[in-house]
């Protein structure tokens, strides 16, 4: 059998956005060649891993090709070809996340059935096969619809308020969700490895973008009780096991204004909710995911000191070649950490790097990144 570290197992990636570049920076420390299957031949990870493949990992074929020649097989985005995942898992390649759990995840209608089948406290909800079809007396306003299918960083969710927004509404297979009436939005990872060790990270804090609903600063730790932790770490742990799951499972929460815990999703990979553990843990959720799809012990999650994630945004009202005014300001000022995804064109809201900022306390650090904001846009 051959060890991870050796120059001929390979690990391949489907998707190369800024998570797997994320990825492969942590896989040189463990000397794992890494393959990377995307359609972008420009893709952050182009340019850093060992042998990159121009190719859509939504087609069957082309899949099924990249997997015959990897020892493992993992995402970085779960909407891809789960059906060529199952014929390469029959095939021998260790395939993590599991593609049924892919399967199931990929679909939040699935996603909330799964939660109801095990018990797990999520917002009520329903599935409609189109909003525009169901009679407007039996919806309760407002609520939340969502795409069942194929929405990511913010797209795909719709708050209804009222009867006249229905024109505007998703079309398609949706969940309709209960409006939730909460304090904090919170989330945790976990991970577990295919002998069946689990680990997770402190609890942190997000604080979203209204106009993008997409995280703009995240905390950590979390302003919350001890308490808290301990049930959502419970519930975490509770899902990964049920599940049978092996990697790194990001699970967003609701605390609610009553003090109970609600799953919203999960995403079965690293996640934006962990990108400040490279700075700020013991362990980053990178290295923690190569460790559990490669069966190695979870590294230690401890908190190192109070960290902040700002991610940089591509400005309203530009797109084009990405310029990133004010950074070299911001590179002079302590606790600040820079990351750039390698994305060469900016528009309107797309993800183009992270800043982590650490200090001696999470007050500290949450003045500079809020300077950090004011101080760096994403341009052309």
């Amino acid at each position: 059998m051959k060890s991870f570290y050796s120059p001929e197992y390979k690990l391949g990636i489907l998707g190369g956005g800024q998570l797997g570049r994320m990825l492969i920076q942590d896989a040189i420390n463990f000397n794992v060649h890494v393959s990377v299957l995307d359609p972008d031949p420009h893709a952050p990870c182009a340019a850093i891993c060992h042998e990159f493949v121009q190719g859509n990992f939504n087609e069957y074929e082309t899949v099924l090709a990249f997997g015959k020649t990897m020892d493992c097989l993992t995402v970085e985005i779960e909407h891809v070809n789960t059906e060529a995942l199952l014929q390469l898992e029959k095939m021998g390649v260790n395939v993590y996340p599991k593609p049924s759990f892919l399967s199931m995840v990929k679909d939040k209608g699935l996603q909330k059935l799964f939660y109801q089948a095990q018990q797990i406290p999520t917002a009520p909800f329903r599935l409609t096969e189109d909003i525009r079809l169901e009679d407007p007396a039996s919806l309760h306003f407002p609520f939340v619809l969502k795409s069942r299918t194929g929405g990511y960083d913010g797209k795909g969710v719709l708050i209804i308020k009222r009867q006249e927004q229905l024109a505007e509404a998703l079309p398609g297979p949706c969940v309709i969700e209960t409006l939730v009436d909460f304090t904090k939005e919170l989330a945790i990872l976990v991970s577990r490895n295919a002998s069946g060790q689990i680990s997770t990270f402190p609890l942190v804090e997000m604080e979203f973008n209204p106009d993008a609903n997409l995280v703009e600063f995240l905390f950590s730790p979390a302003a919350i009780s001890a308490d808290i932790e301990q049930h959502a770490k419970a519930l975490a742990e509770r899902i990964v096991t049920t599940a049978d799951f092996v990697g790194l499972l990001a699970v967003e929460l609701f605390l609610t204004t009553d003090g109970s815990l609600l799953v919203n999703e999960m995403a079965p990979r690293p996640h934006n909710s962990g990108h400040h553990t490279i700075e700020g843990c013991t362990t980053s959720q990178y290295e923690q995911h190569l460790r559990a799809i490669l069966n190695l012990p979870p590294g230690h999650t401890d908190l190192i000191q109070p960290a902040v994630m700002v991610n940089l945004l591509g400005a309203e009202g530009f797109s084009g070649p990405a310029h990133y005014e004010g950074l070299e300001d911001i590179l002079s000022w302590p606790g600040v950490h820079v990351h750039l995804y390698g994305k060469t064109h900016t528009k309107p809201f797309r993800k183009m790097g992270h800043v982590t900022v650490t200090g001696k306390s999470l007050s500290e650090a949450q003045e500079t990144a809020r300077r950090v904001l004011q101080r760096v846009r994403v341009i052309t």
